[in-house]
């Protein structure tokens, strides 16, 4: 441990010493010096913090200083009791600050706790209970603004973790002071009972044991029960004083002091009326004016000089901020941060401000977060923040969707209105004919009125909100794969590597670099693989990464490890997975077309057999979907990466599995074979 850190325990423990163990009176006397001194360090610290959590141990020091000042009270009690003497501090508080007068002195003791008493402790301790009260209260609200900030772009990962940890020490620390204030309470009203023993007792000690006179005992205990009780009281009362501007102090980029003096004398126009009214005041009054004239003399030139600096301002602030406006447009700086390119931009038109304004009711900040929780679980990616932005280009109610830059899909909404899918071919409902922008289906936008007859005649209703989140979801999960990059496959591996070190440290860097396992990342992304089970894909690639670093032949052993996984993505309702076969022939014909190069393998096809093949696929496709089924294409393993590379282009929404690609208890049911002529 530290020295500091043995001289924090050393001091608890002298407290607790004190409790027990008599004091000489000249350590008494050091003592309550140190306790005025550290309660006067502690006021001045509170006057000069900007914020509440620049003093976070303040409600320990406020306890432990109220245990020391108890400790202190309990010493002196006993060496005035015992002895009739509490060294020479308490004496001189007894007779110098009270000029020798006891009831001048009891006074002044009384104004004292009723001051700390009633006033600032009572005063600091209703609003310590309410800033706890409104800060608990606050903490969704605030937590959900960061969430936002953090989506709009506003601010990054580290910023937000870090608001984050502010406003949960906030909660804890104004929790706290609603605590620490009762042990200024209780301090308070110890010392009271305390003086009335001191008193009591010393005048009943004094008679039978020291045989002093009733005067004399009165005298002399009374000095020392009010010396006692005013170098107890005024370190309380600044301690009081430092818990009440704490609670009090609002959110500001200055201390007391600043704020104070930058607030009270910000009008100089009440300046002038101030000091004209105590010139009047002294004029014609019975006010001496030596001391009436000064005060307005004072007031008045305070504003004349405030009045010419605000003259001044202006102007120098002015030519500040076109030096600092002329030196960003010199600087590259500015032109490198051009460059940076959002890898997720939703832009909309002004008409759909009220969609991210939460003051107006939008929540679609609060459902993008829950867009990327979603994708997350789903893809087994880390989705990047999406960058939320107005763009007067745009039409008042269109919006935009951008993947690294390129515009990926557009729509536009009627926020007053609904949009509405019809199960069918029941089309009875009035509306605005459009476009379901996530899957392209037919749909209508309908007013409220409409939306129950919509309902009841079995339309899939849902508001503006539901659909931009719903495309922007889908876009998202089409384009994953080009969200993942060699930087967050690195986030990847690292947080792969807490769990699974040995796993990671035999794959990369050798025999597969980042780069590499990127690729095969981004190949099962790219057709809908979730990529969260990590652990076996890194296990099938250190498997294999010895025999080929070529990533299509990698994904393919990994697509096999995964299995059950793929199986269970596309089999639902029963273990029956219906699919769309491809022929021995056929396959064939795209075995034999495969060329083998240094490279790597592709398929090389003729251009005639190629557009049959796809005009058979899309016959099938046709047929199956006419079935109100999925189609799924299902092949030999050899032939698959090459069937898919082939349809890649028309048919990329289609799943293209082989057999080793599905669990063996699944039963497979052929609704269609891709018949080549």
């Amino acid at each position: 441990m530290k020295i500091r850190d043995l001289g924090v325990l050393a001091a608890v423990i002298m407290i607790v010493a004190m409790l027990i163990i008599p004091l000489p009176t000249w350590l008494l006397s050091f003592l309550i010096i140190i306790n005025i001194t550290l309660s006067l360090l502690v006021l001045l610290v509170t006057m000069n913090m900007k914020e509440a959590l620049d003093f976070a141990i303040f409600p320990s020091i406020i306890l432990l200083l109220t245990l020391f000042r108890l400790g202190l009270s309990i010493s002196t009690t006993r060496a005035i009791l015992a002895n009739g003497d509490a060294g020479d501090v308490v004496e001189t508080f007894g007779e110098f600050v009270t000029g020798g007068n006891v009831l001048v002195g009891l006074v002044i003791f009384m104004l004292l706790v009723i001051i700390n008493f009633i006033v600032i402790t009572k005063g600091s301790e209703r609003v310590a209970e309410v800033a706890a009260r409104f800060t608990l209260d606050a903490m969704p609200g605030k937590q959900m603004s960061i969430d936002a900030d953090l989506n709009a772009g506003m601010i990054s990962e580290k910023e937000a973790r870090e608001r984050r940890e502010k406003v949960s020490k906030e909660s804890d620390f104004y929790g706290a002071m609603d605590g620490a204030t009762k042990f200024v309470k209780g301090d308070a009203i110890a010392s009271i009972i305390m003086v009335f023993i001191n008193l009591l007792f010393g005048i009943i000690i004094g008679m039978l044991q020291l045989d002093y006179s009733l005067t004399d005992a009165a005298s002399h205990f009374s000095k020392l029960t009010v010396g006692d009780g005013l170098v107890a009281q005024i370190p309380a009362l600044l301690v009081s004083t430092a818990t009440g501007i704490v609670v009090t102090r609002a959110a500001s980029d200055g201390n007391l002091g600043e704020d104070i003096t930058k607030q009270l004398f910000a009008q100089s126009k009440l300046l002038y009326i101030a000091g004209g009214t105590i010139f009047l005041l002294g004029l014609f009054t019975p006010i001496p004016d030596w001391i009436t004239i000064p005060i307005a003399l004072i007031l008045i030139g305070g504003a004349y000089m405030i009045n010419n600096k605000k003259q001044e301002d202006p102007e120098e602030l002015l030519e500040i901020e076109e030096e600092v406006a002329t030196d960003t447009m010199k600087s590259p700086e500015n032109v490198v941060n051009l460059l940076n390119i959002d890898p997720i931009e939703f832009e909309f038109g002004y008409g759909l401000i009220p969609l991210v304004d939460a003051a107006q009711g939008g929540d679609l900040l609060d459902r993008v977060v829950m867009i990327r929780r979603q994708l997350a679980l789903e893809l087994g990616i880390v989705i990047p923040v999406v960058r939320i932005r107005d763009n007067i280009q745009l039409q008042p109610n269109e919006y935009r969707i951008k993947i690294k830059g390129i515009e990926m899909a557009k729509g536009e909404l009627l926020l007053d209105h609904y949009l509405a899918m019809s199960p069918g071919e029941d089309d009875s409902i009035d509306g605005i004919d459009t476009i379901e922008p996530s899957f392209g289906l037919p749909a209508k936008w309908i007013t409220e009125k409409t939306k129950e007859d919509a309902e009841m005649l079995g339309y899939t209703v849902v508001d503006p909100p539901s659909v931009v989140s719903t495309h922007l979801t889908e876009i998202i999960r089409a384009n994953a794969h080009e969200l993942l990059g060699r930087q967050e496959t690195k986030q990847l591996v690292d947080h792969l590597r807490e769990n699974y070190p040995i796993l990671v440290d035999e794959l990369t860097p050798t025999p597969l670099s980042i780069g590499e396992i990127q690729k095969v990342l981004a190949k099962l992304l790219k057709e809908n693989v979730s990529i969260r089970n990590l652990p076996i894909i890194f296990e099938t690639l250190a498997d294999y990464a010895k025999l080929t670093s070529d990533p299509d032949v990698l994904t393919e052993y990994v697509r096999q490890a995964l299995a059950k996984q793929i199986t269970s993505q596309y089999v639902s309702g029963g273990p029956n997975l219906k699919v769309i076969t491809i022929p021995g022939k056929l396959e064939k014909l795209i075995a034999d077309s495969i060329q083998q190069t240094d490279h790597g393998n592709y398929l090389a096809m003729n251009p005639q057999d190629s557009q049959a093949v796809l005009e058979a696929i899309a016959k099938e496709v046709e047929r199956v979907s006419y079935m109100e089924q999925s189609p799924i294409i299902l092949c030999s393993p050899g032939i698959r990466m090459y069937l898919r590379q082939l349809t890649e282009r028309y048919f990329s929404q289609i799943p293209i599995l082989s057999y080793n690609e599905l669990d063996a208890n699944v039963e497979i049911q052929s609704v269609g074979v891709v018949n080549v002529e």
